[in-house]
């Protein structure tokens, strides 16, 4: 709910602190005196566009703000935190600021886009003005209204239908691609086919850019291998041309039997003697492989030739199929290439399976819109005899509204129908749109009643928390016995949620939980500034403004009574 409003600077208000609380709060006082300023500040607090000629002449900017109590876990208050906003006891702080050449707006301490406070506005209060029933002719507008009326079970019904509606969407365009891309899909499946038989043709394995790699160092450099392996085999076997021409060998085995000769009388002598048994064990191996490497090593240009062309073949394949020109790529390249032709030349893969798709999911929406038309039949009912019975209640008991349901020829966004709500205004009178069958207070009534019956069910159904409603001149065109159910209604509407109206008529303020009064006072001299106040009246004061809307005299002793009799009657009933 609205908890509280302060405005400062805007029209004819200086400063104004507005305490606002559950139930009906009505908003009196004399023409002129300030009540749209009040509406225009909650307007601008809930993303409305700024008038920059209504800064109080005088001022450098208007400022409004205003205190919000959403429900706890409402949307609002998600889409507040994810803005940023800081939050105060889950109270949303809100400002306005509007100078002569720009608008400024806060949320929780942070400026935001005017279009958040908009957002957040939309999910707290529906405020019905002239405007607002303006916006109840447009068919969207009413077919929202009829699904809002019939429930939660309905709008999970009509969520359904969206959900299918957009499936068979996506189904329909992704056929409509397949069948614009054949030609694109035809190119890279022989681009793909041509890349795997050059591939397949070379048959690349794993790890073997490595093995070549080594085999071209070994081939390309015999010569060296084998001066060092056979000055290596001399060092160890001995050679005649050496300093030690012995070798290692022969040098070791004299030393261990140096050592066994005297290793009886040291065990460390003994220890030694073991390991170079061990090392001569190693040197004729050695020794031994190494002969044999010397004798294999020969030179063969031809298979050096072979390695080069292999490893040039396998790069430039490399290259040509990939960023990196690693074998490795080459071989993910064509693992994917082979599951990318699978899946372009695969049963059931091509357009026979996307127009069995697409088939699939336009019998599931043909099955939700049935289920929603079905819902929306039962609903239109309902929410036409209630709003009947309401527009009876608010003298306008020859009055009916029909909500007709007119099936389309294609399946839209919100279903197989559009839903028009049509009012015959007396009996004999043709049922005519709403737009064009009610007057400007017919159409507030009949506002005033589909918002109670709406209210009424969804309260009946505990299905939902109501927003705040804000009613501006719901009784226009209204008076007698009517306004006084007018007033009535508004009362029950405020039984489920916060209700705000600005009347005229004492009829209606009569019902009020809450009474505030706008009052102008005017300045004088050549460049004095109107200025307005609001407060809350109670008891005499509340008697004498109720006398004021009455007879125009705050004074008179008819119109005191009438207003005392007017504060009995919520109580005493009709």
């Amino acid at each position: 709910m609205i908890e509280e409003i302060q405005i400062r600077d805007l029209g004819v208000i200086e400063s104004a602190r507005i305490e606002l609380d559950r139930g009906l709060t009505v908003i009196t006082g004399e023409t002129g005196a300030g009540k749209t300023m009040v509406l225009t500040g909650l307007g601008l607090l809930l993303g409305g566009k700024a008038d920059l000629g209504a800064v109080r002449p005088g001022a450098d900017s208007a400022v409004v703000e205003g205190r919000l109590v959403p429900p706890p876990g409402h949307r609002a208050l998600d889409v507040a935190v994810d803005a940023g906003a800081l939050l105060d006891d889950d109270a949303l702080l809100v400002a306005r600021t509007v100078s002569t050449s720009r608008s400024r707006a806060h949320v929780g301490g942070r400026s935001v886009p005017q279009g958040l406070l908009g957002e957040i506005g939309a999910e707290l209060v529906t405020v019905h003005g002239q405007s607002e029933q303006l916006r109840l002719r447009a068919p969207a507008q009413q077919r929202q209204a009829l699904d809002s009326f019939a429930g939660a079970a309905h709008l999970a019904a009509v969520a359904e239908y969206g959900a299918a509606h957009a499936a068979r969407q996506d189904a329909a365009r992704a056929l409509a691609r397949w069948d614009e891309d054949t030609q694109a899909r035809e190119a890279e499946l022989e681009r793909l086919q041509r890349a795997l038989e050059r591939i397949d043709a070379l048959e690349p394995r794993a790890g073997e850019d490595v093995e070549l790699r080594a085999e071209a160092e070994r081939l390309g450099n015999v010569e060296d291998l084998r001066t060092a392996a056979q000055h290596a085999h001399d060092a160890i076997g001995g050679a005649e041309d050496l300093d030690a021409p012995e070798g290692a060998v022969a040098l070791v085995d004299q030393a261990r039997r140096s050592l066994a000769g005297a290793a009886a009388y040291d065990a460390t002598l003994q220890e030694w003697s073991s390991r170079l048994d061990a090392v001569s064990y190693q040197l004729s191996d050695t020794l031994t492989e190494i002969g044999s490497y010397v004798t294999g090593l020969e030179a063969d240009p031809q298979r050096l030739d072979q390695v080069h062309q292999r490893r040039a073949d396998l790069s430039d394949l490399a290259r040509a199929y990939t960023d990196g020109g690693t074998l490795a790529e080459l071989l993910d390249f064509a693992a994917a290439a082979r599951e990318r032709v699978g899946a372009l030349t695969a049963p059931g893969a091509g357009r026979e399976a996307l127009a069995a798709e697409l088939d699939r999911h336009t019998a599931a929406e043909r099955e939700a819109a049935a289920a929603l038309t079905a819902s929306r039949i039962r609903a239109a009912e309902m929410m036409a005899a209630a709003v009947d019975a309401e527009l009876a209640g608010l003298a306008m008991s020859g009055a009916q509204m029909t909500v007709e349901l007119t099936p389309r020829d294609d399946l839209g966004p919100w279903g197989a129908e559009d839903v028009e709500l049509l009012l015959t205004a007396h009996p004999g009178a043709p049922a005519r749109p709403l737009g064009k069958g009610a007057s400007g207070g017919e159409l507030s009534r009949v506002m005033l009643a589909i918002e109670v019956a709406m209210a009424r069910a969804q309260a009946e159904a505990g299905e939902r928390t109501l927003p705040t409603f804000v009613f501006d001149e719901v009784d226009a065109g209204v008076g007698g016995q009517a306004a006084v159910e007018v007033g009535r209604r508004l009362a029950e509407l405020a039984r489920h949620t916060q209700v705000i109206v600005v009347t005229h008529l004492a009829q209606v303020a009569a019902f009020a939980d809450r009474h505030l009064v706008v009052m102008k006072t005017s300045g004088t001299g050549q460049d004095a500034v109107t200025n307005s106040d609001i407060r809350v009246v109670e008891g005499t004061d509340r008697e004498a403004e109720l006398a004021r809307m009455l007879s125009g005299d705050a004074t008179s002793a008819a119109a005191l009574q009438h207003a005392a009799e007017l504060l009995e009657r919520p109580v005493m009933g009709p």
